[in-house]
């Protein structure tokens, strides 16, 4: 449902698309953004800091698009959000000594500290082609085509760079049935 709750201004981004044109998509990505930051506060939780900087971008970036009706700047609203990721990726991890990767998922999958700092590049990397990737998609093919793209590539890309991750990391996570036959044997 969290999941169903994150995506849906880029649903709803979407069907305002088909139905009518970008300008009301972009209208309509601002106030859902909107909506789901008073959700919170609504709630009384706290704003994902994701949240905040999401709702920010759109609105300059969609803000932009509008006033200016010019579908640029919301175009190049993609490439700045997975841009920064990977920045902070990278700069978090080289400059801070901080491990975003790790600090996310740590508590759940015990890795050697090596394939951490390995995940955490991959996933960075990923980021920056992404950013690219909307670029050029942007830039030299139809407004509709990067409507697409940005709503099923760059998830569809995702989500397989998730499940390859996920497959890359088997054979570092302690097994079950490993750790109980080496236990039987020392007894």
């Amino acid at each position: 449902m969290h999941a169903l709750f994150e995506y849906l201004p880029l649903v709803i981004f979407f069907v305002f698309y088909k139905f009518g044109d970008l300008y009301w998509a972009t209208g309509s990505l601002i106030v859902t953004s909107a909506l789901q930051i008073l959700y919170y506060l609504y709630k009384k939780q706290p704003v994902p800091k994701r949240n905040w900087i999401f709702f920010g971008l759109i609105a300059l970036f969609g803000g932009l698009t509008i006033f200016l009706q010019d579908d640029s700047f919301i175009k190049w609203k993609v490439t700045v959000i997975n841009a920064i990721f990977a920045l902070a990726l990278l700069i978090s991890n080289h400059v801070f000594n901080k491990n975003l990767i790790k600090d996310m998922m740590g508590e759940n999958l015990p890795l050697p500290e090596n394939i951490w700092g390995k995940l955490n590049f991959a996933w960075a990397m990923f980021f920056l082609t992404c950013a690219i990737l909307n670029i050029y998609i942007a830039s030299n093919y139809s407004q509709e085509t990067w409507v697409n793209f940005k709503v099923f590539g760059l998830m569809g890309l995702t989500i397989v760079f998730a499940i390859v991750s996920v497959f890359s990391l088997y054979k570092y996570l302690p097994q079950d049935d490993e750790q109980t036959s080496k236990n039987q044997d020392n007894q």
